[in-house]
């Protein structure tokens, strides 16, 4: 890596998340990393910690991910305490209850869309004057199968991760003069606390049973790609989707 970068790794705070396991895998690749976190700060200091042991620098911010005025807040830190955003992964989510259209409410719906979909425009914004002026940036939104496959009861958070792709595709066109690349990392199940505690075991192995692998991705396996997609070595890729489904999406018998 010619210079140092600075990667953002939003959403940093489960213990056996995608988004820990990025922000370290990150660290040892060599960048500085900067994680957020709303609820659970304790834990999005302790990444940061484990990330200054790794020999990088690092700071934790607390962001609420659905307020632009939070998003513009948090980068001011970052960028005051560690510099502009080179890399940025767009990681945060929540799928707070599996509800039909029906059952879903304004409210329900507004509170997915606005952490899955708008906070990734809000830091793609926020971050998107200095990438273009240092000619060098990192675009990486988190989408899920329930994006591309749609999900049952998932009519918001299906939306909002679908709405990451179109997203990525039109920042990839705007950032490609600028040296700019934005790309999809979709994940179809994950080894995450998200797929122990709210799927019961039958539901967890029938949906085993459609995946190729037979088993759900470990968050090492996601990010290990995400560093892939920031790097050098990807950068001529952009507006992809980069498919870390595991062949859910295959016809199996």
């Amino acid at each position: 890596m010619a210079e140092r970068r600075l990667a953002l790794v939003t959403g940093a705070t489960m213990p056996r998340g995608i988004g820990r396991a990025t922000a370290l895998t990150l660290a040892r690749e060599g960048y500085d990393v900067a994680v957020t976190g709303f609820n659970n700060m304790d834990m999005a200091q302790s990444v940061s910690d484990q990330i200054k042991g790794i020999g990088r620098r690092s700071i934790a911010v607390k962001m609420n991910g659905r307020d632009y005025g939070d998003v513009q807040k948090a980068f001011a830190t970052i960028k005051s305490e560690l510099g502009p955003v080179d890399i940025l992964v767009n990681n945060v989510a929540q799928m707070r209850r599996m509800m039909t259209i029906a059952k879903t409410t304004m409210e329900d719906w507004e509170n997915e869309v606005k952490l899955c979909l708008n906070s990734a425009f809000y830091c793609i914004k926020e971050a998107w004057a200095d990438m273009c002026a240092n000619k060098w940036g990192r675009i990486v939104n988190m989408t899920s199968v329930a994006g591309v496959m749609g999900g049952y009861g998932q009519s918001s958070y299906g939306s909002a991760k679908a709405g990451l792709v179109g997203l990525a595709k039109c920042a990839a066109l705007e950032g490609a003069r600028f040296n700019i690349t934005a790309n999809c990392v979709l994940v179809g199940m994950a080894q995450t606390e998200a797929y122990d505690e709210p799927i019961s075991e039958e539901i967890r192995k029938n949906i085993e049973r459609k995946i190729a692998f037979r088993r759900a991705a470990v968050p090492q396996e996601v990010a290990d790609a995400i560093a892939f997609v920031v790097s050098d070595k990807a950068a001529y890729m952009t507006g992809t989707i980069v498919d870390l489904m595991g062949g859910l999406d295959l016809f199996i018998i």
